[in-house]
């Protein structure tokens, strides 16, 4: 009979497998920009990251993942044992999960009611993005001082990948990008407690914004012009410049989401 120890060890190979699996795939021909970190890195790295994370924070990983990709939808039921089955894990880890997803803002528990993908309404938003804006624009200061000429050329590479999807109108691959490009951008600061503040701040804001984003039919332009400017400018190390950018940038968006949603509830309504 198995013990609880033997149990979390047959678990963590289960994960192992998965993981390493899709580290070799990442590498030779698919598409990184909607895997987790322990999903981009080689094998090695990725069996390294297992050994110093428990359980329920790898099952942890994986749910955000599947959220951020959008493979749940706001308000869809995260059942503990739909889960557990399709990690092949027990369902303590998956709850202990789901606890860490609540306290990150990107799930609700409720009693009597489970767990579910939390939905941000749009006076929710206002206040994340006035919190945005305010890192942004430290962000901007703080990178135009220290980024290198290497960390410029490989924002200009991630605006190229964007503009590739801008053309073909697919948020599926747009929305990963630009994520990815604000979360290096902010990796550049070198600012460990920053960057933690910033990711969870755009973490809770990224249900809301991908809807908005698919709905406009405008955004994508706008996104990759202004995406441009912050680049210039920090490749000019104009940290006044650059802040403002990504100052405007932020309150921007804001401001063109909001009216996108708002528009499309206000269309809902007059059907009924």
């Amino acid at each position: 009979m198995l013990t609880s120890s033997d149990q979390l060890l047959i678990e963590h190979c289960i994960m192992l497998t998965i993981y390493i699996s899709c580290a070799l795939i990442s590498t030779v021909n698919q598409p990184t920009t909607n895997l987790p970190p322990i999903m981009t890195q080689n094998p090695t790295e990725a069996i390294s990251l297992l050994r110093n994370e428990s359980l329920a924070t790898i099952i942890q990983m994986e749910v955000e993942r599947l959220i951020l990709a959008g493979e749940f939808n706001p308000n869809d039921k995260l059942g503990e044992a739909a889960i557990a089955e399709r990690l092949k894990v027990s369902r303590g880890p998956v709850r202990e999960a789901f606890r860490a997803l609540s306290q990150e803002g990107l799930v609700r528990i409720e009693k009597n009611r489970g767990v579910s993908v939390r939905q941000v309404s749009v006076e929710e938003a206002d206040e994340i993005y006035e919190l945005r804006a305010g890192l942004d624009e430290m962000i901007g200061r703080l990178a135009a001082q220290r980024i290198t000429k290497d960390q410029v050329k490989q924002l200009h590479g991630l605006i190229n990948a964007m503009e590739e999807a801008a053309r073909k109108r697919d948020v599926d691959t747009y929305y990963p990008l630009n994520f990815k490009f604000h979360d290096t951008l902010a990796s550049f600061t070198g600012n460990q407690t920053l960057l933690a503040t910033y990711r969870r701040v755009v973490k809770e804001l990224h249900l809301y914004r991908r809807q908005a984003l698919a709905r406009s039919q405008d955004s994508f332009q706008i996104s990759i012009r202004e995406h441009a400017e912050i680049v210039a400018a920090l490749g000019n190390h104009d940290q006044k410049r650059a802040a403002r950018l990504l100052f405007e940038h932020a309150t921007e968006s804001q401001h063109r989401l909001r009216d996108v949603v708002l528009n499309d509830t206000a269309k809902r309504n007059d059907t009924l």
